[in-house]
């Protein structure tokens, strides 16, 4: 039996605080993609993705975001420049984002400002849950959660998503136990060209590291970006 070792990434570093990964293709890379874990998680977790986007001739940035992983500090108001702070990392290559309930809201939040083409959100949480686990404390991680709330309340994700069109693919599980398929559906009817794919079944986490769907997302981003 022969084994498969992945490629490392091909950087690793701290950015204003931030810890990532820079993952690259063989050759000149068609585009990047920036990947955004969820609540509680870590970029090592999404690291089969990275090393598919680098099969498929893109480039890949996973990072942690405040207050989880190797990264310092708290959660706070500047997630949104911090999706900007990682984009630049794989300048001057199209960027897309790539992000997982959580990570979801803050690709399509982030989106404008990082200059970004396109959004893959998996699941992605609308700013109502956010604010109500600030509030109810399920959060494990440090939060400022002041500064949170304000930010899940001053974006309108429905108005980010529609202003994405056809740079915009919704991945959901129909069995997703912890952000109910309805989101996913309202955010596609107010941005009507973008793609929407239901899977039945699933859970919450079924999505994001399914081989197939991992597949169907990036052919998509090799089409748009």
């Amino acid at each position: 039996m022969r084994s498969a070792h992945p490629e490392p990434p091909v950087e690793q570093g701290t950015r204003d605080g931030l810890a990532y990964a820079r993952f690259a293709p063989a050759g000149p890379p068609a585009g990047g993609v920036v990947i955004l874990h969820g609540a509680g998680s870590q970029k090592e977790n999404h690291f089969d993705f990275a090393h598919a986007c680098t099969a498929a001739g893109l480039a890949a940035v996973v990072f942690d975001q405040r207050g989880h992983g190797a990264s310092a500090g708290a959660l706070d108001a500047r997630a949104l420049d911090d999706v900007a702070t990682m984009a630049a990392l794989l300048a001057p290559a199209p960027v897309a984002l790539r992000g997982s309930s959580m990570g979801g809201w803050v690709a399509l939040a982030a989106a404008a400002r990082a200059g970004a083409a396109a959004v893959v959100a998996i699941c992605p949480a609308s700013g109502a849950q956010m604010r109500q686990g600030l509030r109810e404390q399920r959060w494990d991680v440090p939060v400022d959660v002041a500064a949170l709330d304000a930010l899940f309340t001053s974006v309108d994700l429905e108005t980010a998503a529609a202003r994405l069109g056809t740079g915009l693919l919704l991945q959901h599980a129909e069995g997703d136990e912890t952000v109910p398929v309805a989101h996913s559906r309202a955010l596609a009817r107010v941005a009507p060209n973008a793609e929407l794919v239901v899977v039945p079944g699933g859970h919450h986490r079924s999505v994001q590291h399914d081989a197939e769907l991992q597949g169907h997302a990036l052919r998509w981003l090799r089409k748009v970006v």
